[in-house]
């Protein structure tokens, strides 16, 4: 029997209580799903690649099933048939999600028809969370505890500490 793999991408900037509701909720559906962690070209990350892999990393430790953290720099087919990948797992937290993930899982059909896309719907107490808001609400010395893992929470509150909070 081949083993159901499941991708899961994303740029992880940084990972959130969203992001691992997936992930967790994304292992039960595959035998092993491959955590892409990438770079994006519209957006301009608070971590480096390598930071943000460990964060993953670190992140998903305690998860049970077979998950592996990558990185990846090309087309997200290109990198899912790489890894062997017959489903793309994908986060929706409301509407405007919806517009733009399906439009990307019509494109990515048009690539390769043989890597299905799945949407999962984030918890619901979990559904405003976004990574990039996650970051401005820290730059603004805002409490970005019930957003983020523990850990995360530090070291965002480090890097802006460092980089200097805005309105300050």
């Amino acid at each position: 029997m081949n083993a159901r793999i499941g991708v899961y991408p994303g740029t992880f900037d940084p990972v959130t209580l969203g992001h691992m509701d997936i992930i967790r909720r994304g292992a039960k559906l595959v035998d092993r799903l491959v955590i892409g962690v990438t770079t994006n070209p519209s957006k301009s990350p608070m971590f480096t690649l390598d930071e943000r892999m460990a964060m993953v990393k670190r992140e998903v430790a305690d998860i049970g099933g077979e998950i592996h953290v990558v990185s990846f720099d090309s087309l997200l087919m290109d990198f899912a048939e790489r890894e062997k990948a017959g489903v793309i797992v994908r986060g929706l937290r409301a509407v405007a999600d919806f517009e733009y993930e399906y439009q990307m899982a019509g494109m990515n059909q048009q690539l390769n028809n043989r890597i299905e896309t799945v949407f999962l719907m984030a918890d619901v107490a979990l559904q405003p969370i976004a990574s990039r808001l996650v970051k401005e609400i820290a730059m603004f010395g805002g409490d970005i505890r019930k957003f983020v893992p523990p850990a995360v929470s530090d070291e965002v509150i480090a890097r802006v500490n460092r980089i200097g909070r805005k309105g300050s």
